[in-house]
C-alpha cells in the first residue's frame, strides 16, 4: 500500500475493533449496498506497517460549512481538509481517521480501467501532514479524532509484534 491511494476496509476490522465511533462499512444508497466509505490511506513513520486511513465524504457542503464554523471559533480547522477525487469536491475527514495494517484492507479503490485512484500531490501532502499534527496533538491526550485510536493502534502494534516473534 502507497501514501495517497484509496481503499476500502475489511469487514473484520469492524468485528476487532468495535467503536462506535468508527465510520461504518456498507452504506445502503437508493437501495444498493456500496462500499462506504472510502478511506485516503497514509503510512505511519514510527511503526511502517501501520496506516492511517482518513474517510473521505462526497458531502461537500456538510462538512464545509463545519469547517467553516471551526475557523470561526477556533482560526484554524485542521481536522476537515477539501480536495478533488475523480473531478468531484470531497471532505476528508481527519477528525474520524484510525490506524489499520494492510490485513484489514480489503482492496485499494480503482477506476473503470483498473488504475489505482489518487489524487493531487499537493492535495495528499496537505491531508497527511493536517492528519500528522492532529495525531501529534491527539497523543497528547486531547480528544481530537473520535475514534479510540490510542486503543486500537496499541493493539495493532501488538498484533506486529506478535507476528515477528
Amino acid at each position: 500500500m502507497n501514501n495517497g491511494r484509496f481503499c476500502f476496509l475489511a469487514d473484520q476490522y469492524y468485528k476487532d475493533f468495535p467503536d462506535e465511533y468508527l465510520m461504518r462499512n456498507k452504506e445502503v444508497v437508493d437501495g444498493v449496498l456500496r462500499d462506504r466509505p472510502c478511506f485516503f490511506a497514509f503510512q505511519e513513520r514510527e511503526t511502517p506497517e501501520i496506516f492511517w486511513l482518513v474517510p473521505i465524504s462526497s458531502n461537500y457542503t456538510k462538512y464545509k460549512a463545519l469547517y467553516d464554523k471551526k475557523v470561526e471559533r477556533y482560526k484554524k480547522c485542521n481536522t476537515i481538509r477539501f480536495g478533488k477525487v475523480l473531478g468531484k469536491q470531497a471532505a476528508f475527514l481527519i477528525q474520524n481517521m484510525c490506524p489499520v495494517t494492510e490485513r484489514y484492507i480489503r482492496e485499494v479503490y480503482i477506476d473503470k480501467n483498473g488504475v489505482a485512484i489518487q489524487i493531487d500531490g499537493r492535495i495528499a501532502q496537505d491531508i497527511i501532514a493536517n492528519a500528522r499534527e492532529v495525531l501529534a496533538i491527539s497523543k497528547r491526550g486531547a480528544k481530537i479524532i473520535f475514534p479510540d485510536v490510542n486503543i486500537i493502534h496499541k493493539a495493532l502494534r501488538e498484533q506486529i509484534a506478535q507476528q515477528k516473534a
